[in-house]
C-alpha cells in the first residue's frame, strides 16, 4: 500500500491547476453570530461539477501514461465521483465507465452522462457496487480509479485544504464530511505537514457512522448498506484512508437526519450558495456540539451542490 506525502499534494495540485477552480472562501455573520465560532466555508460546490472529487478525478486521469488513458478509466461511485471522473476523463478525450446506485439522485446521474460517462446501475449496497464494478472492468480494461481509498485521489483531494490555509489564516480546526474518508485523508495529509497545529475533525450521519463506531473502536467497522439523505456518505472506510483516520484525525461527530436537513437550509438561506445533503453535516455537527467549536477559527468544507432540485429534503 503506497501512502502518498504531501510532495504528492504539491505535485497533483500543479497537475491539475488546468483543470480545476481555485474555490472562494465564504462567511457569514449570522452562522457566525449562531454557533459563537468563526467559520469559514471552502466552497468545492463552485467546480464545474459541483464537487471537490474533481480534484482527486483529475489528477488520476492526467496523470495516466497515453497507453493507459486510450484504455479509459473506470469506478464505482454514488455519484459525484462518477460525474468528476467522467468530466475528468471528457477533457483528456478518454473512455469513462462508472458504476452507480439505482437510488443515487437523478441530479448526478444526467451529470455523468453531460460529460460522456457510461452508467451502469447497481443495487444501493456496498457488495453491490463492488461485484457490479468488477464485471464493468473485466468488459472494459478501464484503468480503476478507487473513488476514495487511491493515493492519486486522496493526494488530488489534499489541495482543497492546502488552499483553505492559503486563504485563511490561523486555523484551528478544519471540519469535513467523511464517508469513505477520500476528502478527509486529503485534509490529513496536507495539513499534518502544511499546517500541523490546525486540528482536522470528521462530519458523519448518525444513521451511516460506520466511521465513528471504527474510531472509537480502533478497527474499520463497514456498514454494507446504510440510509441516510446525505448519499455521498454512505460508503464504508477502506485500508489507506484508515490509516489517515486513525492516525490524524482528532475527533468525529455525528448529526440527525434532521440535523443535516436543517443545516442544509442555512446554508441555502445565509450562504446563499447550493449545498448538497453531504456538504451540510459538518455544519450540523458544530451546532450540535458548540462547546467544541465556540471561540474557535473553523474551516469548513462544503464538499459539493449537486441536488435533484424537485426533491429537496425539506419539502419530503
Amino acid at each position: 500500500m503506497y501512502i502518498p506525502t504531501f510532495d504528492d499534494v504539491l505535485a497533483a495540485h500543479e497537475r491539475i491547476k488546468p483543470h480545476i477552480r481555485r474555490t472562494p472562501v465564504r462567511e457569514s455573520h449570522y452562522l457566525n453570530e449562531l454557533t459563537g465560532a468563526q467559520l469559514f466555508f471552502k466552497c468545492e460546490n463552485f467546480q464545474e461539477p459541483g464537487a471537490f472529487k474533481v480534484r482527486g478525478a483529475a489528477n488520476a486521469v492526467f496523470g495516466l501514461d497515453d497507453d493507459q488513458a486510450a484504455k479509459g478509466v473506470a469506478t464505482h461511485s454514488s455519484g459525484n465521483h462518477a460525474s468528476c471522473l467522467s468530466y475528468a476523463a471528457m477533457l483528456r478525450g478518454i473512455p469513462c465507465n462508472v458504476v452507480m446506485p439505482r437510488t443515487a439522485p437523478q441530479a448526478k446521474k444526467d451529470t455523468v452522462r453531460r460529460y460522456g460517462g457510461n452508467i451502469t446501475e447497481c443495487e444501493p449496497s456496498t457488495t453491490s457496487r463492488e461485484d457490479t464494478f468488477a464485471k464493468v472492468q473485466a468488459a472494459t480494461g478501464g484503468d480503476f480509479v478507487h473513488p476514495y481509498n487511491d493515493p492519486r485521489v486522496i493526494a488530488g483531494q489534499g489541495t482543497c485544504s492546502k488552499e483553505l490555509v492559503e486563504q485563511v489564516d490561523g486555523l484551528d480546526m478544519v471540519v469535513a464530511p467523511i464517508g469513505g474518508g477520500g476528502m478527509i485523508s486529503g485534509t490529513c495529509l496536507t495539513l499534518s505537514t502544511f499546517a500541523p497545529e490546525t486540528r482536522v475533525i470528521a462530519a458523519e450521519p448518525e444513521t451511516a457512522d460506520d466511521a465513528y463506531r471504527s474510531f472509537k473502536a480502533g478497527h474499520i467497522i463497514a456498514d454494507d448498506a446504510p440510509k441516510s439523505v446525505a448519499d455521498g456518505l454512505l460508503v464504508p472506510l477502506k485500508d489507506l484512508t484508515w490509516h489517515f483516520v486513525s492516525n490524524h484525525v482528532s475527533e468525529i461527530y455525528t448529526a440527525s437526519e434532521q440535523d443535516i436537513v436543517d443545516a442544509m437550509n442555512l446554508i441555502w438561506k445565509h450562504l446563499r450558495v447550493v449545498a448538497e445533503p453531504s456538504s451540510s453535516v459538518p455544519l450540523a455537527t458544530i451546532l450540535k456540539n458548540p462547546d467544541a467549536f465556540r471561540g474557535k477559527r473553523v474551516g469548513v468544507i462544503i464538499t459539493g451542490g449537486n441536488v435533484d432540485l424537485d426533491k429537496l429534503p425539506w419539502n419530503q
